[in-house]
Parts: structure tokens; sequence; C-alpha cells
């Protein structure tokens, strides 16, 4: 399967400039070798020998690499090698690890501040508009205003505490410690539950933590320090405070201050409910789910400019809202849409049975793991909250399928001109790419492509080019996205906008190639 990926839930990218098409388009082929398992141990040599360099840019210098928005820190070196692969592959354009370790060499050798890297683009901008210069040249002309720069994403470490560890709570929890890197961004330092009911409470959590059916074993090492109720979790200390609400709690008291609270229980929904978590030691709240009028529903990458200094409540919205508003954002500045349908083919998920019992809502007291269960979405409304311009125009149902994570997003659209299914999947491609929502868009090519081919998506979600339909104005879109990940992802990066968080991203100038 091949996936354009384009940032990485670990990143919050942003370009510098907007998309340049008229910087000179190359067209790199290199030559098949003669012997391909020759080629392929020394390309193999060069990706292992970046792995030390990446890791120490990463924990001394806080400076982040990727390849085209996935991110190169803690990968395998076969990870890395597909990464130029997927380049190759849907770029339309050479890229081989023989030019990306020169330029992670010369970017190494210089004194950079906190910054977030595109290898995989700088690579690119060099070929295209290198000007004869050295790849040493290049890169201290590319990258001058970080040399020697002290200046740090936030002025001090930004505590973030998880109210509620089901699903989303650990997922968010894996993807911040991932981005530990030295420690001075954000900080998971404790975690909010209810007493369990049996002795060993702590290990269990700790458990579910470590090993996961869908999404697999936690990178790393997780020691429980039972008397303290503490987790230490690659290094990061994580208290663990028994709770039954958020009025019994003072932060303070476990040495958090100025604390962002991501609620993960969904249990209140606007500000009078949300507002009960600003105790002592918090100042901001994050909902991990849609959120009443009163409280704005951010998809990070299309409305994340409402997330305000003054603001202490904002709501993430929900995994199929962040999946569909950035493709729908697109469409409708580029053609313009008349009306439409949002219909989605999603995972089941906790709210349902394993078997048929008694259920609140209609159907869904049936059997999850046996039935395809037809369910309302809000999504198709929510969508009104993020982009006003569609109020009234969309409608929605969904459809909870036997599969345990990853669902589909079908888009069946009326837009306001004529287009093609060439046209229609280049534009997609290049906001993929090269736009300001490559975080939240990603691409595949693949005609074998099925749902577990996108667990651990860190986009919102992934366009399907090889199922788009088109007949004159009206087009039917498929996108993929994992709900429980890629939905995280999306948490995180507007946790860290929340927080203030700041990166110089660099190539200065991204070009379709």
């Amino acid at each position: 399967m091949l996936v354009a990926c384009v940032t990485n839930v670990h990143d919050n990218i942003k370009t510098s400039q907007t998309l340049e098409k008229d910087l000179p388009v190359i067209d790199q082929k290199r030559p098949l070798p003669d012997d391909f398992f020759k080629d392929w141990k020394q390309r193999e040599a060069l990706a292992e020998g970046m792995i030390p360099i990446i890791g120490k840019l990463y924990r001394e210098r806080n400076v982040s690499t990727y390849m085209y928005g996935n991110s190169m820190v803690n990968k395998s070196v076969t990870d890395l090698m597909k990464f130029h692969r997927r380049v190759r592959q849907v770029e339309q354009n050479e890229l081989s690890e023989f030019d990306s370790s020169p330029m992670i060499d010369a970017i190494a050798r210089l004194h950079l501040g906190p910054a977030h890297i595109d290898l995989g683009k700088m690579v690119v901008k060099f070929k295209s508009i290198g000007n004869g210069r050295s790849v040493d040249e290049f890169v201290a002309d590319e990258l001058k205003d970080i040399v020697g720069s002290d200046v740090k994403p936030l002025p001090q470490p930004q505590d973030v505490v998880l109210y509620g560890f089901g699903r989303i709570g650990r997922l968010v929890a894996r993807i911040l410690i991932d981005k530990a890197g030295g420690g001075d961004v954000l900080r998971l330092r404790a975690i909010v539950i209810r007493k369990g009911k049996i002795a060993n409470d702590l290990e269990k959590r700790a458990a579910l933590l470590r090993r996961d059916s869908v999404h697999g074993s936690f990178k790393g090492t997780i020691r429980v320090l039972e008397e303290e109720n503490t987790l230490v979790i690659n290094g990061n200390p994580v208290k663990v405070i028994y709770a039954n609400s958020p009025e019994e709690i003072d932060y303070t008291e476990y040495g958090i201050n100025n604390a962002l609270i991501v609620d993960n229980t969904g249990v209140w929904k606007d500000n009078a409910g949300l507002g009960g978590h600003l105790r002592p030691g918090a100042s901001k709240v994050l909902l991990t789910a849609p959120a009443g009028d009163d409280i704005p529903n951010i998809v990070f990458g299309v409305n994340d400019g409402e997330i305000t200094p003054e603001r202490e409540i904002i709501s993430a919205a929900s995994c199929t809202t962040n999946a569909i508003v950035p493709v729908l954002k697109c469409l409708l500045d580029e053609y313009g849409i008349n009306s439409g349908h949002v219909e989605t083919v999603h995972a089941y998920t906790n709210d349902q049975n394993l078997i048929d019992n008694y259920h609140k809502g209609d159907r869904r007291g049936r059997s999850a793991a046996l039935n395809m269960v037809l369910t309302s979405t809000g999504a198709a409304k929510a969508v009104a909250k993020v982009i006003p311009q569609l109020k009234g125009k969309l409608t929605g149902n969904a459809i909870r399928v036997p599969t345990p994570n990853v669902s589909m997003a079908i888009l069946n659209l009326q837009l306001g001109r004529d287009t093609s299914v060439e046209e229609l999947n280049e534009f997609m491609r290049q906001k993929a790419l090269h736009s300001e929502l490559q975080q939240q868009i990603g691409y595949t090519i693949s005609t074998e492509a099925v749902s577990t081919d996108f667990v651990g998506s860190r986009q919102a979600c992934v366009y399907d080019s090889q199922a788009t339909i088109v007949e004159g104005n009206s087009c039917v879109l498929y996108c993929w996205y994992d709900n429980e990940f890629g939905y995280s992802c999306q948490v995180v990066r507007c946790l860290e906008k929340f927080a203030g968080v700041s990166w110089p991203s660099y190539p200065s100038v991204l070009q379709p190639v």
C-alpha cells in the first residue's frame, strides 16, 4: 500500500509560505541498478547511519526530522527506507538515501535551535533550485534563521493532565510520551481516574497502556510504583490521581501548575460542566468529544485560529468531523459545494454491546461483533460549526460495522462546477503533499488498500484516489480514517496550539515535483 502521509501527528508543522507553482519542476529518474541486492544493502547502510543522527538532533536540540510529513524519529531502518519509497512512487520524482544521507549530515554539522525540518522536501528543493551550491552551502542558507538560536517552542514546559484513561486517553498518552523530546514542551504529569474495585488497579492500568490489541505494544518501558501511585513511562513520572469528580482535586498538591486538562470522558460538554476542571493548578480544558454550542469545536488545520490565548475551554470535535472537514474545506474553496450527503462506515465502539442487550439507542443494543448497525451521526451537522458556509447543505448517516478500528467517510457531493477524476485526484494530491492541510489529509494510490492498512495513520483522513467517481459536477469520494489514533493526533495538535507551542518549519517554500 502506498500512502502519502503528509504530516505526522507527531507534528505540528506549518509552512511559512504557500505553495509555489512557478518554481522549476525536475524529473529525477535514478537508473535501475545492475545489482539490486547490492544497491539495497548500500541504501540500508545509509539509512542505518541516519538513525543516530536523527536521534541526537531530536534529544539534544529538539530538532524533529520528517520525510514528506512522516516523522523519522524513533523509526527503524526499514521504516526510513519505506518513507523514501513512498516519495518516489507518489510524488513522481526520484528520492533515495543517496540524496538524503548527505543532507542530514550537513544539517547535523550546524548548531541548530528547535525546529521541524522535512528532510525529503529539503532534498527536492536542493535538486530543483540548488543553483550550483554544495549541500552544506544550501543547508546553511536554508536554515540560517535557526543556526545558533536558543528560542524554545515554549518559554517553559507545559504540564498536561489526562482526565479519563480509555481508548483515546491512552493513545494521547502514547503520543505525548513519544513527543517528549528534551522534556521542555508538553509534559504528561498526571492521569485522573476512578478507583477500580481490585487491589492491583494501577498494574491493570499500566497493562492496558503497555499492550493494545489494535495498536500493538507500547514502544518503551513502563514501571509501576504502587506506593507513590505513579507510572514511570519512558522515564517520565506520571502521577495517577484517583478521584470521582474534578471538584475533589487540587493539582498543586502534586506539584502541577497551570496544567492543560484533557477531558476524555465526554461526561460534560458545556462551559458550566467543563469549567469544573479549572481547579487549583489547572488553567485550560480540552474536550475530546463534540461540545455544545457555547464551546468552539476545533478541527486542527481548518479553524484552529479560534484557539486564542484568552480561551479556557475548547473541544477537538469528533473523529468523523476531523476526517471530513479538511477535505470539504478544500473542495469548497476550489469548486464550491451545492449540497451533499456524508455516509460513514464506522468501526464499532465501546458504546455498543458485544452481544445483544439493552441500549437506549435504536439498534445499538444489537451485537456489534455480528452486525452492520445502521445509526445516526452528528458529523454532517457538526461540519457547519467549523465551516459555516456549509450549514444546511449536508445530510449524514452512519453504519457501524464489525471491525475494531479504522472507518471510512463516503462524501457524495454536488460541486459548484464540473470536474473530472483526473483533475480532482491531482487537486487532492497537491493538497495532501504541499498544502497547510498536509497534516490532515493523506493520499493513497494503492488499488489493494483495505481498512487495516490505515491503522496508526496520523492524518485525520487518507483520500483514496483509486475509488473516486466523478460525473459532471457530481462526485463520490472515499476517505479512510483511523478513528482512534488519527483523531488522537489531531487532539495533540490542538493541545500544542492551546499551549502556545510554535515550531519554525523548513523548507520555507514547498513545491510540486
